[in-house]
């Protein structure tokens, strides 16, 4: 059985990235007074964002070398 997390975690945290910077670009600056004007759902957003790309990165780098597979046949000579 394959269960790689790396998946559904990148796509969660990808999601909610999205949508957080989504809000932090859309949000009105007053917002912001208590936090010294700092745009704290972008940047979290962002932060989420990564997070998620890089589990997804490494799902799909995870899913390239399966233990049980057959290896690749060399390229034939040029």
């Amino acid at each position: 059985m394959n269960l790689d997390l790396r998946f559904p975690i990148g796509m969660m945290f990808t999601a909610f990235g999205v949508i957080l910077a989504g809000y932090g670009l859309v949000s009105d600056r007053a917002i912001y007074a208590r936090s010294l004007g700092v745009n704290v759902n972008l940047w979290w957003g962002l932060v989420l964002l990564a997070f998620g790309l890089v589990m997804l990165g490494a799902a799909r780098a995870g899913r390239r070398r399966l233990p049980g597979s057959p290896p690749a046949p060399p390229a034939p000579p040029a």
